[in-house]
């Protein structure tokens, strides 16, 4: 390397990753029973429609049963074939292996993805087929399995939208499934069928589809394709022949939400058609009246606490970087804050005070007073009372109290109820930070358990009778298994989430992560030091803020971080 002389541009391409495909090869005439292991895991990658060229491998009960699509395990490196011969004899007629390697995920038969950890010891068992004398698998362990760099060539991630009832408008929310596919696979087809089963089993209680049970494809349905006009035709079975009107466009919207998620500029129009090929509905992109889809409202405006603890705001909009005070009490000083949340409609915002023992609401309007505060805690330390309160999408108002000695999840109906006590069964550990999902039914919960710190996403389940209402929180699961000390997060789309978390004896760093744990791709932020809070907008093209050693910081999409605010902490969008 040059130890003088000026520096200079260097001209340079970015690379550009083409897309790889792999096809299958069959057993080759007299393989070795190694050679037909290491095939038939190669053949596991390939694209195969139906694993076509894997089942050439198999002989006996293990080519009647195999069913690939049972699941997917994923593992850090390619499965490692070892052998254990079966017989003493040279001329043995079988031929056993084992398969490992160290799991990193399970996909199930619902396409839904789980982090997991641990060995993987499966064995494989090879026969000698006696009219060919060739050597084939009769016994194998269920599903695929192949490694972490194959599974994420292979297979991509779509969110299937569904509808809750968690919607501040009064329309239907939606809410979103995240599944994966195999992406070289006829993936739209894919898509449309795996909607059409239905809710995965974590979402299914708090979710609905509007298509009939047994609702499928028309039999003899081939690969679905939007035509040119980006318009797609979906033809169904005699299930969804007698639906209303109404309950048609949910269904169309349901596809149209889902195949734009995998395709954003692919479909814009969906067309539905009864058994008979006659056209039951359609529904164009942007039609209003039929769910509360998306973020919503784009935030006019981010917001933080200053240096006199006080709630103010920044417009992304303006150049100028002086936050001004929010109107009403809460921007007037009245009471010093430390943590606030606004609403997603911006009129309303809870703060809680400098001490962390007081949570208060009041209106974004000029003139409007303060109050008295809704809640109380009474942690002995500031750091065992109020956790910074957030919002969801039907205006109920979600907080933490820390109390060592009653440590409590609780929610105020539009913000403004009586604090009902959320039963939490799975709960292992204590809250240190909560916050809600647009959709109202799933939580992430930055949970404290010995020292350490984890994210973790729950369901969010109402069960109201005549004399009251009670919220829980079940099935909780843990999204950042390699991070063993998380510090902040935010939603931060649909399905996933920014996290800020440091892995074993590694350094702080930021990074997106999926509501099923999966990673992102290029999830990986430009490093930030010193960051206690972070916040990000569910309507993406909005920029990431933080509270770092440098103050309040933006990242906008395309940019580089850059100071707003040297003074100011807890900075927050609606929600």
């Amino acid at each position: 390397m040059p130890d003088s002389g000026d520096m200079r541009d260097v001209e340079s391409t970015p690379r550009q990753d083409a897309q790889v495909r792999v096809f299958a090869l069959p057993p080759a005439e007299d393989a070795e029973p190694l050679e037909i292991v290491q095939g038939f895991l190669e053949a596991l990658t390939s694209d195969d429609l139906d694993y076509e060229t894997a089942r050439k491998y198999l002989t006996g009960n293990a080519l009647k049963d195999w069913e690939p699509g049972e699941s997917t395990t994923v593992l850090e490196e390619a499965p490692i074939p070892y052998t254990q011969v079966t017989g003493e004899r040279p001329e043995a007629d079988e031929y056993r292996y084992q398969l490992s390697g160290e799991k990193v995920a399970l996909v199930d038969g619902q396409h839904a993805y789980r982090p997991a950890g641990g060995q993987y010891r499966r064995t494989v068992h090879l026969t000698r087929v006696k009219d060919t004398q060739q050597w084939r698998i009769d016994e194998l362990p269920p599903g695929v399995v192949l490694g972490r760099s194959d599974f994420e060539r292979n297979y991509k991630s779509i969110n299937k939208y569904y509808f809750t009832s968690a919607a501040q408008s009064g329309e239907p929310g939606t809410v979103a499934d995240p599944v994966y596919v195999r992406s070289q696979v006829d993936p739209v087809t894919q898509v449309v069928r795996d909607l059409l089963k239905g809710p995965t089993s974590w979402l299914n209680p708090v979710a609905r589809t509007s298509f009939p049970s047994g609702t499928a494809l028309k039999k003899g349905t081939r690969a679905l394709t939007p035509d040119d006009q980006n318009r797609l035709v979906v033809p169904l079975n005699k299930k969804a022949d007698r639906v209303s009107a109404g309950r048609c466009k949910e269904m169309a919207a349901q596809l149209l939400y889902t195949l734009q998620d995998y395709m954003p500029t692919g479909v814009d129009e969906v067309e539905l058609q009864g058994s008979t090929g006659a056209q039951l509905c359609v529904v164009v992109e942007g039609e209003s009246g039929i769910a509360s889809h998306g973020f919503g409202k784009h935030a006019e405006y981010e917001y933080l606490i200053d240096g006199e603890h006080k709630l103010v705001r920044l417009s992304e909009q303006d150049p100028v970087t002086t936050p001004t005070a929010v109107p009403g009490a809460l921007g007037e000083g009245e009471k010093q804050l430390r943590s606030a949340a606004v609403s997603r409609d911006e009129d309303r915002a809870a703060g809680v005070s400098a001490d962390g023992s007081e949570l208060y609401v009041a209106p974004l309007t000029a003139g409007g007073t303060l109050g008295d505060p809704v809640l109380r805690s009474t942690g002995a330390t500031a750091k065992d009372r109020l956790t910074t309160p957030s919002w969801d999408g039907r205006g109920d108002l979600w907080v933490a109290d820390r109390d060592l000695e009653k440590p409590r999840l609780l929610v105020l109906a539009d913000g403004m109820g009586e604090p009902l006590e959320v039963r939490t069964p799975s709960l292992d550990g204590r809250i240190e930070a909560v916050r809600v999902a647009a959709d109202g039914v799933r939580i992430a919960l930055i949970l404290e358990n010995k020292g350490k710190r984890a994210l973790y996403i729950g369901r969010v389940e109402r069960d109201a009778d005549a004399e009251s209402t009670t919220v829980s929180i079940v099935e909780l699961r843990s999204v950042t298994p390699d991070l063993e000390d998380v510090t902040a997060m935010s939603w931060a789309g649909d399905s996933q989430l920014v996290v800020v978390g440091r892995e074993p004896r590694g350094v702080q760093q930021m990074r997106y992560v999926r509501v099923d744990g999966s990673p992102t791709p290029d999830s990986g932020l430009s490093a930030l030091t010193g960051v206690e809070e972070v916040a990000a907008s569910e309507d993406e093209s909005q920029p990431l803020v933080a509270h770092s050693a440098d103050g309040i910081v933006r990242l906008s999409p395309g940019a580089q971080w850059q100071t707003v605010v040297k003074e100011g902490s807890a900075p927050v969008y609606p929600g």
